[in-house]
């Protein structure tokens, strides 16, 4: 059995590669059940959680990815998720490959966002708005890349210090990156906003969106978590990863309950996207909005790249 260490699953998963191999995923028959939430006490006492996300292809790949969520071990110095993926032979349930659980997810999170943006933004897109300064946050521009002529990269997070950081990171990867401060002003000259921060306040405002720009929302995924207001989903044209993003995401649940936004004004699912069942952005005024909470099928994806790439 191999086993695949942090450095070894990031450099295995190019973006080029990644987003091509989960654009294929989303054509090919894979099961993908619910997820599993346990909820389990850590050694302070305190609820953390263990989720189990399975997939596979019947014959060929089975694929679980764990995780660990102990909020308490920030005060022991440690890192509050852990995750790890595992890979089986699906022809005969051996075990086959271990990778590392949060390079895969972080990085198919990036290249969901990417895949979006190939159907959702303008072909000539240059101009990003980072909101977020985290792990997610820090991959999107070199996924989005992949898929559009990206130059400029406008960053923002609550914490200016950090985002000032990631705008530095960026600038050693070649992209024409800086801190902005009024978040008003950035959304008039982005073609493509991108948030990935876990807050519960809206960020952005659906009256600061110009026409013509894709909104990417790929940071909340529980109920009280929200990146926009409830008009940025007023006028727009308004996608999602799956059917589960209704059902978890504070982004659309608040519109909906506010009657600003309805289920049935979902143009479409990536799934649609990848299978020609929706072709995506129908004009350069048009307003697009992606909602992803993420999807097993994306880490299976990710997984099977390395694996066949051997």
């Amino acid at each position: 059995m191999q086993i695949y260490d942090e450095d070894q699953t990031e450099e295995a998963l190019p973006y080029k590669y990644l987003i091509e191999k989960i654009e294929d995923f989303f054509k090919t028959d894979v099961t993908v059940p619910l997820r599993h939430i346990h909820e389990i006490m850590d050694a302070q006492k305190t609820l953390g959680s263990f989720i189990l996300m399975p997939a596979w292809i019947g014959g060929r790949w089975i694929g679980l990815k764990t995780v660990s969520v102990f909020p308490s071990n920030k005060e022991l110095g440690m890192p509050a998720l852990h995750s790890t993926y595992m890979l089986f032979d699906g022809a005969n349930g051996k075990p086959h490959t271990i990778l590392d659980g949060n390079v895969i997810t972080s990085r198919r999170t990036a290249a969901v966002s990417a895949l979006a943006c190939k159907y959702l933004s303008r072909e000539n897109s240059k101009n990003l708005l980072l909101i977020g300064s985290g792990q997610v946050a820090s991959l999107v521009p070199e996924a989005i890349k992949a898929v559009r002529p990206l130059e400029k990269v406008m960053v923002w997070s609550p914490t200016r210090e950090n985002a000032e950081r990631l705008a530095s990171d960026l600038q050693d990867l070649g992209f024409d990156s800086f801190y902005v401060d009024d978040l008003k002003e950035a959304c008039s000259y982005a073609d493509i906003i991108s948030c990935a921060t876990l807050s519960t306040e809206p960020i952005i405002k659906g009256a600061w969106l110009k026409a013509g720009t894709h909104l990417d929302l790929i940071g909340s995924y529980t109920p009280d978590m929200r990146e926009t207001d409830d008009a940025c989903f007023s006028g727009t044209s308004v996608f999602i990863d799956t059917e589960e993003a209704l059902m978890k995401s504070g982004d659309l649940l608040n519109p909906i309950a506010s009657g600003i936004f309805s289920k049935d004004r979902v143009k479409a699912t990536i799934f649609d996207l990848c299978n020609g069942k929706h072709s995506g952005r129908e004009s350069d005024d048009e307003i697009t909005v992606f909602k992803a909470v993420g999807n097993a099928l994306e880490d299976l994806a990710a997984a099977c790249l390395i694996v066949e790439s051997d």
